[in-house]
């Protein structure tokens, strides 16, 4: 395996929260870098972002590929705070697929301009290329190949399936599992070495039975993402998109109960990062790398 490495530096959905019952696993909202070689592709553009920024500065690497799942706040909110795109030296690539409003271009310019920022997303120094991905694309950036699909969010939402390297990872957040898996997600997560997916819910608080029922709200279970990580036979699933009131050790219960489901399960804390080292030493080391070794 070549040198891939992931690391999580916002892994909260919904609403960054801050404070000492979220510490260990995080409140930053999502962002994920991957990085291939001289290949850097961060997903999401959550409040994590803005760390991220100032650590590329600090090592003179200002050149970047966003995913953007979709168009939600806190998939966004990190992006006017990102260093990077106020310096000219900067080469930024913003990626999404449809979001069946308005082009990518647009909504970037939209949410960077008054009354909501002080500075307009035209304004900004970096050179941008912001594009309008089709749903089912498949392209390449530098040394990772990247698939692009639709999946179940109530605004249009896209997962990724990233493979550089002989590592293969895939990042479906914001999808609401079916009555059965989903087989455009299973087949886009097949085989994979790892999968990042949305599990904001408990399967009681999704059925209602404590709270309202979440049904129709575009997230999904650590239960569903065990199904989906045995239908499609991946070797590592990382439970993601925590709930803004999951406090540390409410991610730590649930983490033990989706690897009753399936053994090598996770759930993603900031700053974790995974090795392709980590992936080809096996169930045991991955664990002890990531979730085990953060508490």
């Amino acid at each position: 395996m070549a040198n891939v490495n992931i690391r999580f530096h916002g892994v909260r959905g919904s609403l960054a929260t801050p404070g000492t019952k979220t510490a260990n696993v995080g409140g930053n909202t999502s962002c994920v870098e991957i990085t291939a070689g001289e290949t850097r592709l961060i997903l999401d553009a959550g409040t994590g972002l803005r760390a991220l920024g100032e650590e590329l500065i600090a090592n003179g690497e200002l050149d970047a590929t966003i995913l953007l799942s979709h168009l939600h706040w806190d998939h966004i909110q990190g992006l006017p705070f990102f260093t990077p795109l106020y310096l000219p030296q900067s080469n930024l690539q913003i990626l999404s697929g449809p979001n069946g409003v308005m082009p990518l271009a647009s909504a970037l310019k939209e949410q960077m301009r008054a009354p909501f920022f002080p500075v307009e997303f035209g304004d900004v120094a970096a050179n941008i290329c912001a594009r309008d991905l089709a749903a089912n694309e498949t392209f390449r950036v530098g040394d990772a190949m990247v698939t692009v699909s639709r999946l179940n969010h109530p605004d249009p939402v896209y997962g990724y399936r990233i493979e550089a390297g002989g590592v293969s990872i895939v990042y479906a957040t914001d999808t609401e599992h079916f009555s059965c898996v989903d087989p455009h997600l299973a087949k886009l997560a097949r085989g994979a070495d790892v999968l990042i997916y949305d599990a904001q819910y408990t399967p009681e608080e999704y059925a209602g039975e404590a709270g309202p029922a979440r049904v129709g709200w575009g997230h999904s279970t650590f239960q569903a993402a065990a199904e989906l990580a045995n239908a499609a036979e991946v070797e590592n699933l990382i439970l993601f998109h925590h709930d803004p009131k999951r406090a540390d050790s409410d991610v730590r219960d649930i983490e033990t109960r989706a690897r009753a489901l399936f053994a090598n399960s996770v759930a993603a804390r900031e700053g974790m990062t995974i090795s392709a080292e980590d992936l080809a030493a096996g169930s045991g080391s991955f664990a002890a790398a990531t979730g085990d070794a953060n508490d």
